[in-house]
């Protein structure tokens, strides 16, 4: 993976942080930041985030790891300190999990998001790409998801998520910090962690077919999403953290591919590309859960450059290969 490079120029110099690095979309950050020069530190505490993900750095030189939580201050403030860029992924994911426990959510999601910029505009990083999320569109009905236009969120995550685009939007504003939110729709990808009550539908899935179990379906498998192969937001965090347009700060947009998908369509494709013998179990419909979703990514595309570049099957078969 990472082949190409999404940047211009040199990163050697460049010094960047990342939240929850040792998470999904975190490490793929770190890799693609290593294998271009820059030094990296990771800040982590290991709620969702994988020992095993950020050993695969330990030994490179450019690589900094401090075990630390992002509602700490201290924490906060010594991975921030000396970095010129942030990208925050750190965040307790689910929206089923933040409906059992809307408490937790908030305390990470939102405490934890506001501590690690507070103490990213105190070390004067002025360079801050932060993880939003699709789920921010709540009920509205429109498709596809235009950035401007969203209804009344759904769950506690996606009022987590919204907050943090509230809170980025007054620091930008008032501190003259450089931030842009990234709305993720339905990333996947290697690394993703396929075990608990929470995980994520394509690495559950992959798991359960290869072992010949049959997935559960919420609903009758007619919702839709717009699945994002993790080199895509990859993608997108560097442009965005690179970009020299100064139109594209300030802004939040959408990362996905454009296209949509049923959970029927998800569970054929992988079925046919593990070669698997089962049928699905349809089960009730999740709360929370938003019935369709298909993103429109030309603002990504026209401020910042953002084209992605892998498809839905294409990432599928990566990722069945690399599980």
């Amino acid at each position: 993976m990472y082949d190409q490079p999404y940047h211009l120029g040199d990163l050697s110099n460049q010094k960047i942080l990342i939240t929850g690095g040792a998470g999904f979309i975190g490490s793929h950050l770190t890799e693609y930041l290593l294998k271009y020069g820059a030094i990296v530190r990771v800040i982590d505490n290991f709620i969702t985030g994988r020992r095993e993900n950020i050993d695969l750095f330990k030994n490179n030189p450019r690589f900094e790891f401090i075990e630390g939580d992002i509602c700490n201050k201290a924490d906060c403030d010594r991975a921030c300190d000396g970095m010129n860029s942030l990208l925050h992924q750190a965040a307790l994911g689910s929206v089923p999990r933040s409906i059992k426990d809307p408490v937790a959510t908030n305390r990470i999601n939102v405490d934890g998001f506001l501590t690690m910029m507070i103490a990213a505009r105190d070390a004067g990083i002025q360079r801050v790409v932060y993880a939003s999320s699709s789920s921010v569109y709540g009920d509205h009905p429109g498709l596809p998801k235009v950035e401007d236009k969203i209804g009344k969120q759904l769950s506690p995550y996606a009022v987590s998520k919204y907050t943090n685009e509230l809170y980025a939007h007054v620091f930008g504003l008032n501190y003259g910090m450089k931030i842009i939110g990234l709305r993720y729709f339905n990333i996947f990808g290697p690394r993703q962690d396929p075990n608990g009550q929470y995980a994520a539908v394509i690495p559950k899935w992959i798991d359960m077919l290869k072992k010949n179990e049959r997935p559960v379906i919420n609903g009758d498998g007619s919702n839709t999403r717009d699945f994002t192969f993790v080199e895509n937001a990859v993608q997108a965090n560097i442009k965005a953290m690179t970009t020299e347009n100064k139109n594209a700060f300030g802004q939040i947009y959408n990362i996905a591919c454009g296209y949509q998908f049923s959970l029927m369509d998800l569970f054929n494709s992988l079925k046919e590309i593990i070669g698997a013998n089962t049928e699905p179990v349809f089960g009730p419909k999740r709360e929370g859960d938003i019935p369709q979703s298909l993103a429109d990514v030309n603002k990504a595309k026209k401020l910042f450059g953002y084209n992605p570049e892998f498809a839905f099957k294409d990432g599928l078969k990566i990722t069945v290969e690399d599980f």
